[in-house]
């Protein structure tokens, strides 16, 4: 039961540490709005969508005042478009996509993903179309967000997937050159994808979810660096111990959050995913918190283990708080929407190969990260290639969001506005692994995949 004291430094969290519900997310099933005719499949997924979260905003903004909790965004995630709309061609999944944007706009809601597909062992007709629509469909929609699975544990690495994916990222930074390659900001690529995430770009809803559901992502990187900045000069037992609780009391609000927006939805509950996702916002950085570990800065020798306590102490503290937790849940370091994370790669101290490493002890990957505008496609391939095979090798979810900021150089800035944030462009290693992409095929699976 809440005490006094509990109410009262939920209320601090709020108002002083930036802790906030960072999004309410609906899944939708588009399943049933198949059909042949390309016009009849837009209207069906249009009207659902709208049908189906029509009253999303509007009860986040109820529990928003019922609470006193922010809650920051609004989203709705569908099933993979090459899924349901596997009958489309390519101008038919631009259509498609122009017809989840128009549902965005009249929900009110921030983004909407979905706008994807799943090859991590081939490709469908379907899906070979909806990946060539996606640079004009990122170029000619604002709030669609597109997500590609090309890799598994269990299936290994579509090679051919990574090096169309390269292609795709550069086009897409053309398209949006005049906005600093923003498309790009919403498409990742993954491997292990999760089904349920609620975070953007990456959400969509799995096939084995029901026809509705509501997910919720929550956050407090600044709650967590007070606490530990309040716990001062103690061991990594301790440490630990007071960041498992931290997130505890934070999972628990967004459980709270969750079964309050099911039940005026009418909806499914469907998980709670814990990740401490930063912002631009001063006090809303994970890189802070590593450094009030006592990093001099992030990206310094010992950055990789502290992310690796942080991330495993507030899973254990998350999985305490909820019985359905699920997502990516644990730490993410987006650059652009870390203003620690910006700092360290402004000042030297963070580069791309450190980022990689922080990877393998993190949530999600190399996210939202600017590259050279003149990054070949196969180095990008090759980035791809890298992030996606430790992935694969340890049984986790990794992802890229790379820009290649059409026009900037290494030391300049791009900007993308509001949670995006903003990011100095990266220096990258400028060799070429093309004929090793050019090889094709598939990588295979690791042999601790064989677990049948």
């Amino acid at each position: 039961m809440l005490n006094m004291n509990d109410i009262l430094e939920t209320i601090h969290m709020i108002e002083g540490e930036n802790l906030d519900i960072r999004t309410i997310t609906m899944g939708i099933s588009l399943l049933d709005c198949v059909s042949e005719d390309e016009d009849r499949f837009c209207e069906k997924i249009y009207d659902k969508i709208t049908r189906k979260a029509e009253k999303l905003v509007a009860v986040g903004e109820e529990i928003e005042k019922m609470y006193g909790i922010p809650i920051v965004n609004k989203r709705v995630s569908v099933t993979p478009l090459a899924i349901a709309g596997g009958a489309l061609s390519r101008d038919g999944f631009v259509k498609a996509a122009k017809a989840l944007d128009r549902a965005a706009d009249t929900l009110g809601i921030n983004f909407i993903g979905g706008f994807g597909a799943l090859v991590h062992k081939g490709f469908t007709p379907g899906d070979r179309n909806l990946l060539a629509a996606i640079p004009q469909a990122l170029c000619e929609t604002g709030k669609v967000c597109s997500s590609v699975n090309v890799a598994s544990t269990k299936a290994g690495i579509n090679m051919d997937a990574v090096k169309q994916m390269g292609d795709i990222i550069k086009e897409t930074a053309y398209l949006t050159r005049d906005n600093d390659s923003i498309g790009c900001a919403k498409l990742v690529v993954f491997t292990n994808v999760p089904e349920d995430n609620p975070f953007m770009a990456g959400a969509f809803h799995g096939v084995g979810e029901p026809d509705t559901v509501i997910n919720v992502g929550v956050s407090g990187p600044g709650v967590v660096a007070s606490a530990i900045k309040r716990a001062g000069d103690c061991d990594f037992s301790t440490l630990a111990d007071i960041i498992k609780k931290t997130a505890f009391k934070i999972t628990r609000m967004g459980q709270l959050v969750a079964y309050e927006a099911s039940r005026r939805l009418d909806t499914p509950f469907g998980i709670v995913d814990l990740s401490l996702a930063p912002t631009p916002a001063i006090g809303d950085s994970v890189a802070h918190i590593l450094e009030g570990m006592g990093l001099e800065q992030c990206g310094a020798h010992g950055t990789t283990a502290a992310l690796a306590l942080l991330n495993d102490a507030v899973k254990k503290g998350g999985v305490m708080a909820s019985s359905h937790v699920g997502g990516l849940s644990g730490a993410f370091i987006p650059v652009s929407e870390d203003q620690g994370m910006i700092d360290a790669v402004s000042a030297g101290s963070l580069s791309l190969d450190k980022l990689e490493a922080m990877t393998a002890v993190c949530s999600v990957g190399l996210d939202m990260i600017a590259i050279p505008g003149d990054t070949p496609a196969d180095v990008i391939c090759g980035i791809i290639a890298d992030e996606i095979s430790i992935g694969v090798a340890n049984t986790k979810t990794t992802a890229v969001r790379v820009i290649p900021a059409w026009g900037k150089k290494p030391g300049d800035m791009v900007s993308f506005g509001g949670l995006l944030g903003y990011a100095p462009v990266m220096r990258l290693n400028e060799k070429s692994p093309a004929a090793f992409i050019a090889r094709g095929g598939r990588i295979p699976a690791p042999i601790h995949s064989l677990k049948n």
